[in-house]
């Protein structure tokens, strides 16, 4: 059973949300890696990529199938595909169970695309790369429930985080309080998110971190997870 429609307005608004990125989990025991963390997440990311728009190739319909299937926790997939595959991409996820669709800024045809996502019925959301100006989500900000910045290069595992992270989430935390739309609209950072990078991507605005890693390898998940709600956004 999917979540509520109105699900981001569901989400706690006191604390940093854990979004669980299942590029990280033993894809090979993925039910059993979701029963195993459930209880500590707020959303799911799931990575979908061609091998063109992004170097990486990335999960697929059917598996997003099986955690529909283990979860009614709210799942977003993040889609790194070309302009030619997209509508189709989109289209088939939806199918397959996803809550949140978000696209690249960087892809063409954004409000014909965005309006896809909510014609299906769902949330849609917008990534930017690291060299895109972080006003490019501007324009679509009624369309949109997330805003997700990469803090590293797009489709590759491990990376440091980029020195201009936590500047460009107080730059698009300021643009989406200036725009004022008329429903939640989330930021989330995504790459390079680590014990020492989590206490000032929060401070500079992140509602909402990627954890791979951090979450999927820690020894003790639940003291994790109560120190990811602890940490304090910009006073």
């Amino acid at each position: 059973m999917p979540p509520r429609q109105d699900w981001p307005e569901t989400l706690p608004f006191d604390r940093l949300l854990a979004e669980f990125s299942l590029w990280s989990a033993d894809l090979g025991q993925l039910a059993g890696e979701i029963d195993r963390v459930d209880s500590a997440v707020d959303i799911y990311h799931i990575d979908v990529a061609d091998g063109h728009f992004s170097p990486a190739m990335l999960f697929f319909p059917d598996l997003v199938s099986v955690c529909r299937k283990r979860t009614v926790k709210p799942l977003h997939v993040h889609l790194m595909v070309s302009d030619s595959i997209l509508p189709d991409q989109i289209r088939q996820f939806a199918d397959s169970g996803a809550d949140l669709i978000s696209v690249h800024a960087e892809n063409s045809n954004l409000e014909s695309v965005l309006q896809l996502i909510e014609n299906l019925g769902l949330k849609a959301g917008l990534v930017l790369q690291l060299q895109t100006s972080v006003s490019a989500f501007v324009p679509c900000i009624n369309q949109i429930s997330m805003v997700t910045l990469l803090g590293t290069r797009i489709g590759v595992k491990g990376q440091s985080l980029d020195s201009q992270a936590g500047a460009r989430l107080q730059a698009a935390k300021q643009l989406i309080a200036n725009q004022n739309p008329p429903h939640r609209v989330l930021l989330a950072a995504d790459g390079g998110i680590r014990e020492e990078t989590v206490p000032d991507l929060r401070k500079a605005g992140a509602d909402t971190v990627v954890m791979g890693s951090l979450a999927f390898n820690s020894d003790d998940l639940e003291a994790r997870i109560a120190w990811v709600h602890a940490q304090q956004g910009k006073s």
